[in-house]
């Protein structure tokens, strides 16, 4: 005996406009599941919830995966991408690969036992298992005894699903009893029924040359636990009282029962119908029922019955699509059927009873009012299950899933079996960056490891590729072969950049070499004169910090013109480089101490205890400004200034970490941190990691306190996978980097901003490890403190 405990429906209205307003809708959706014109209930399913979600939210976002039960498969539609061999693992993975490298948003599995290959339908595991986006699955089956194998597909499924959708509430209540998953990961959505009117069953019964008689329906796929022979038993007691009774049979034998079995049981069916005396009142319709046929039907039906003759179903169609119609129900008591007739919206009789389906047809037919009254209750009742508010459950479910990734990051299962390196630095691989240059300067987006030349070029990444050719420079390593000609190319490009005119650089160039403003955002004026200080401090080149320096004493004007707090700092940042060669520069110390001023006085207006930062916003780049504070500050023994810098680092390192498991979390680029607010957790910039080792390194040489080792570390190995999706971002394979983290997977694509920091991080890794050499280079323990000489 089962003791059911209420389940609160997933409320559709209220998280669906949410989600829209927020964006959280997916925008590429794969249905993984049987489909027409495949003859099964699911295909049926899996078509019908396809077509509302397509008319509630765009036919362009949504594709089908289907499952082929036979070699030639079937004419599928347009909607159909590719399809799956049932017993073929190997197109389950190629599938997954398929997803992944098409850049679907979230995946919805349709899960039944019988349609996936392997032991219990385990096949599918090894789909889901590869995939790198969430997974919602819709269950069809839920098992009150499962098998050794069906409970171990079942709680793998469940683990690897964002959430899942039952349409019964004792199918929820099973999952967290049988197979403890937590009711919080579950949504009740109702199978979906058509949009039907309330209409008299004589509309269409000419269709079927039945006028004026009384109609009893059941109908679907034809199979011996149907319990079709039960009503065919009850006709005799029907027909004595009521003699222009017929009852309709509609719907193909299964296609695996008549595979497995022929049409034995329709045989048996119509004998039966003979032997008893009803051979002229029972009318078989040997053919699967399309969803136009299948309103006809239904509406033609004065009574519906389904006599199946087990308990053990959790979820029928066909009795769905019956309740919709607003038809009157007779049914055995199997599970689903408890729940959806409750409230007297269908009768109940006992399994295998033909008396008691015959005392209670009767009793429907002999009193019209209470037959109508029970139509009424079915058809308000399923007024929440048509179509239109099952795909509106549908994607509040989705959202909620994408919501969920946002603010509680979950790691790919795939990712999660996959061996990481830590706390170690991989060789430089420049292969990627050589890639990405061409004559004109480095290309500003890659689309996977390939460049991209329709988005062109800037000044920013040209700016950023000269900093870190400097800095390979500098190593004096076999990487920096070569590196002395891409400097100059680099530099080459800013030289370009510069406009005279207006005495300041633009920033974006098209691949055909013209120039898209006449002045580029301050922040890539920054960049450049950080670039151009940086060629001026470090370079050995004479040739480069001969250019470098005409072009550095032209632009170094703007900088006190300059309202941006990250474009002060990226200007202090190469000011400090250039005056680390040539200190007795008067000018440039006076504008160095001129926006070192500003910034410090940005702290004193916004810092609090709550709040220890320069602006009400954490937004991008964020650790460069406490970078460029310490810098300036210890370089002008300007105690204050560090002080200030060493306490915002700090409120910022403690910002950005998990506080589920202490790694790396920077601040999000979608909606960033505004005081008071919450705090965005994705889409994660290689940039802000990059930031961050810089900043904290800096500290770390500042106070030889070693938690800054250990933080810098943290940032790195952020692009090394230990972050919230256990994935990495350096590509080994390439050298470059993949361009962040969105809540569900990682952006593969491999542009010059995520590649660039990368490359600089490891550059500055390096350097220091040079510097303390491995051995003190490692992260040290917590008691230690390790003095680094200036």
């Amino acid at each position: 005996m089962i003791t059911r405990r209420p389940v609160e429906p997933l409320k559709v209205p209220e998280l669906s406009l949410r989600a829209q307003s927020s964006g959280e809708l997916p925008s590429r959706i794969a249905v993984i599941g049987n489909y027409l014109p495949r003859q099964c209930g699911i295909a049926t399913f899996t078509t019908d919830l396809c077509d509302a979600i397509s008319r509630e939210y765009g036919s362009a976002r949504l594709f089908a995966i289907p499952v082929n039960d036979t070699e030639s498969g079937y004419a599928y539609p347009e909607r159909v991408r590719l399809s799956l061999q049932q017993d073929d693992l190997c197109s389950y993975e190629q599938a997954a690969e398929f997803l992944n490298f098409t850049n679907f948003d979230l995946v919805c599995l349709q899960h039944e036992y019988g349609i996936f290959g392997g032991p219990a339908g385990g096949h599918i595991l090894g789909l889901l298992r590869r995939l790198k986006m969430p997974v919602i699955t819709s269950l069809h089956t839920v098992l009150r005894e499962p098998n050794p194998d069906q409970r171990r597909v079942m709680e793998a499924i469940a683990d690897i699903s964002d959430r899942l959708i039952v349409m019964s509430q004792l199918s929820s209540q099973f999952l967290q009893e049988i197979f403890k998953v937590p009711g919080r990961k579950i949504d009740m959505v109702p199978h979906g029924v058509p949009d039907l009117p309330f209409l008299d069953p004589n509309f269409y019964k000419d269709r079927f040359g039945v006028e004026g008689k009384a109609v009893l329906l059941t109908f679907g796929l034809l199979s011996p636990n149907k319990g079709v022979e039960n009503v065919i038993k009850a006709l005799p007691q029907i027909l004595a009282k009521h003699k222009n009774v017929v009852y309709i049979v509609a719907g193909a034998t299964h296609p695996h029962i008549l595979r497995r079995e022929g049409d034995v049981y329709r045989t048996y069916l119509q004998d039966l119908a003979k032997q008893t005396g009803v051979e002229s009142q029972v009318l078989f319709h040997n053919q699967f029922v399309s969803p136009a046929e299948m309103v006809e039907f239904i509406g033609a039906a004065d009574i519906y019955i389904t006599p199946y003759r087990f308990e053990e179903q959790v979820v029928s169609g066909t009795l769905a699509y019956a309740l919709g119609a607003g038809k009157a129900i007779i049914s055995t008591p199997y599970w689903h059927a408890i729940e959806l007739l409750d409230g007297h919206r269908g009768a109940l009789v006992p399994f295998q009873d033909s008396d008691a389906i015959a005392r209670k047809t009767v009793e429907l037919l002999d009193t019209p009012a209470i037959r109508h009254a029970m139509r009424k209750r079915a058809y308000v009742y399923a007024r929440d299950m048509v179509w239109e508010r099952v795909a509106q459950g549908y994607m509040a479910s989705f959202a909620q899933a994408r919501s969920d990734r946002a603010s509680q990051p979950r790691p790919m299962f795939s990712e999660q079996l996959v061996h990481k390196h830590f706390d170690c630095l991989p060789p430089m691989k420049l292969d990627h960056l050589h890639r990405l240059t061409d004559d004109t300067g480095m290309l500003q987006h890659g689309t996977f490891a390939v460049p991209n030349y329709d988005e062109g070029y800037t000044t920013d990444d040209n700016a950023r590729a000269l900093i870190l050719a400097i800095h390979i420079e500098q190593l004096g390593e076999a990487e920096s072969i070569g590196i002395e000609t891409l400097a100059s190319r680099y530099l080459a490009f800013l030289a370009h950049a510069f406009n005279p005119e207006n005495g300041r650089f633009r920033n974006f160039l098209t691949y055909e070499r013209k120039w898209m403003e006449a002045a580029g955002s301050e922040d890539s004026h920054g960049r450049a004169l950080w670039a151009l200080g940086t060629v001026l401090g470090r370079s050995c080149n004479e040739a480069l910090r001969g250019a470098a320096g005409r072009l550095f004493e032209a632009t170094i004007h703007a900088a006190v013109e300059f309202t941006s707090p990250r474009a002060w700092a990226f200007a202090m940042l190469g000011i400090q480089e250039y005056l680390d060669r040539f200190p007795g520069d008067r000018e440039a110390q006076r504008t160095r101490s001129t926006l070192a001023n500003r910034l410090l006085g940005l702290y004193g207006s916004n810092q609090s205890p709550e709040w220890n930062w320069f602006e009400d916003v954490l937004a991008y780049s964020n650790a460069r400004l406490p970078q460029a504070v310490l810098i300036v500050g210890r370089r002008s023994s300007d105690a204050p200034m560090v002080s200030a810098a060493l306490g915002s680092l700090k409120w910022l390192c403690e910002t950005q970490r998990s506080p589920e498991s202490d790694h790396f979390v920077p601040i999000g680029s979608q909606g960033f941190f505004r005081k008071g607010r919450d705090k965005a957790r994705f889409d994660q910039q290689p940039v802000e990691a990059a930031g961050a080792v810089s900043a904290c390194l800096e500290a770390y040489r500042a106070t030889g306190e070693q938690r800054w080792l250990g933080e810098a570390w943290s940032a790195f190995n952020w692009f090394l996978g230990k972050n919230d999706l256990q994935v990495a971002l350096y590509d080994s394979a390439t050298g470059g980097c993949r361009d962040g983290l969105h809540p569900e997977r990682v952006n593969q694509n491999q542009g010059a901003e995520s590649t660039l920091a990368f490359l600089m991080a490891l550059v500055e890794m390096r350097s220091l490890q040079t510097e303390m050499g491995d051995e003190l280079f490692a992260i040290p323990s917590n008691e230690t403190l390790i003095a680094i000489p200036e």
